[in-house]
């Protein structure tokens, strides 16, 4: 999900490196800064297998659960306009700590109380924390990279740093669904393991050495410019529309689905939650890693024949209350995402021309964010009046339009090309 993000700064200038170029410094600094980096994402999906402790403890709906996932959405959209392309300008460690700091923060509001205005907080807090890492973290590592290995593939570099991002995304469910199934404080002891990691993360950036030079005149701030225009809107539209259907199933499966799986398919375990969002994601991480060699139409065709497959198997599990068909389909459905929405950041990245990438990706960003949140706001509000079931059988017809209108567009850019 984070990585639509990085993309965008990996695609600025970086500065020029501060250090000698080659120095083991710069090898020992690329695994602090993954280290970090897995360690922050990981944490803004923590509360994802603990929201049906929330909802028995405190009252909560599917539809409030919905809510206080969104709010992370919009912090992550919050800083990604605001701050997520600075570390251009101030250096990479002067955003990473202040944003590490900023999940410090949420850490603690975690673990002052469960009421709903204080998870809304924190989870605000956790995405403006999370945009600013992940930007930031993922040109940290490619400017290492880079430094310890000048002239090396980037191979290692892209594994790396997908798997602190996505990958990231699945432990952090499995690491908290196993504590909270088995250690005493399920609400607490999760947010105090990450605390402890978060504070180490930010040791490990302050070790790590600095890649950018700040320049003697810092130019004037302004907020990342968005644009959706871009000389091929078919282009344009079908990319966007693939990032939206890609970031619907990973907002389902970080919100709501923990919920179902309690509920609907009637496993309580915590455990099994996470474990469930970690080999979806893991998944994703997976296939995109494994698809790094194919071009951009193929990665489209598997992505969308994957997802389309994923969730029509994930319904079925759903209706059949088979707990083993709505995993497979969540696993099938996982990798779609990952290659389709891999696919849509390299069409927006080939469209757009050099000085107007990064407004291009911000476009199709935000547009992608929008699909991790309103899909999920909008079951959420829609199991209020219906079914678990009925609601995600919605959602895959609406998800399957979605899927038909980004190959039908695809289809009449090759056709007009």
């Amino acid at each position: 999900m984070a990585q639509s993000v990085s993309a965008l700064n990996q695609l600025h200038q970086p500065g020029r490196p501060a250090g000698p170029v080659g120095d083991r410094r710069h090898g020992v600094g690329f695994a602090l800064i993954a280290f970090a980096f897995l360690t922050a994402m990981a944490f803004s999906t923590v509360p994802t297998p603990l929201y049906p402790l929330y909802m028995a403890e405190d009252g909560f709906s599917t539809f409030t659960v919905t809510v206080v996932f969104a709010t992370y959405a919009v912090g992550v959209i919050i800083s990604l306009v605001l701050a997520g392309h600075l570390s251009d300008q101030l250096g990479r460690k002067k955003l990473l700590l202040p944003a590490i700091g900023l999940e410090l923060v949420a850490a603690v509001l975690f673990l002052t109380s469960t009421a709903l205005p204080v998870l809304l907080l924190a989870r605000l807090v956790t995405g403006l924390g999370v945009g600013m890492v992940t930007a930031t973290a993922t040109a940290h590592l490619h400017d290492l990279h880079s430094a310890h290995r000048p002239g090396a593939s980037t191979q290692r570099f892209e594994l790396v740093s997908t798997a602190a991002n996505i990958g990231g995304l699945g432990v952090g469910p499995l690491v908290a669904g196993v504590l909270a199934q088995w250690v005493t404080g399920p609400l607490r002891t999760p947010y105090l393991v990450f605390a402890a990691l978060l504070l180490a993360s930010a040791v490990a950036i302050a070790l790590t050495p600095e890649t950018v030079e700040t320049p003697r005149v810092r130019p004037a701030y302004r907020p990342q410019r968005v644009s959706v225009d871009h000389g091929d809107r078919a282009g344009f539209t079908a990319a966007a529309t693939a990032g939206f259907a890609s970031f619907a199933v990973f907002g389902l499966f970080t919100s709501v689905a923990p919920g179902f799986v309690a509920g609907s398919l009637h496993h309580p375990s915590r455990a099994l939650a996470g474990l469930i969002v970690f080999v979806v994601f893991g998944a994703a991480a997976t296939a995109q890693s494994l698809t790094a060699g194919l071009g951009t139409a193929a990665k489209r065709t598997l992505g969308l024949v994957a997802q389309l497959a994923g969730v029509v198997t994930l319904v079925a599990g759903m209706h059949t209350a088979d707990l083993t068909t709505f995993l497979v389909g969540g696993v099938v459905a996982g990798i779609g995402a990952g290659v389709l929405f891999k696919a849509s950041v390299g069409t927006v990245a080939a469209l757009a021309a050099p000085a107007k990438r990064s407004e291009a990706l911000a476009g199709l960003f935000l547009i992608s964010y929008l699909g991790l949140t309103l899909p999920a706001v909008g079951i959420g509000l829609a199991t209020r009046s219906f079914s678990a079931v009925t609601v995600m059988t919605w959602f895959a017809a609406a998800l399957l339009v979605l899927l038909g209108a980004v190959a039908a567009l695809a289809r009449r850019r090759s056709d007009g090309a």
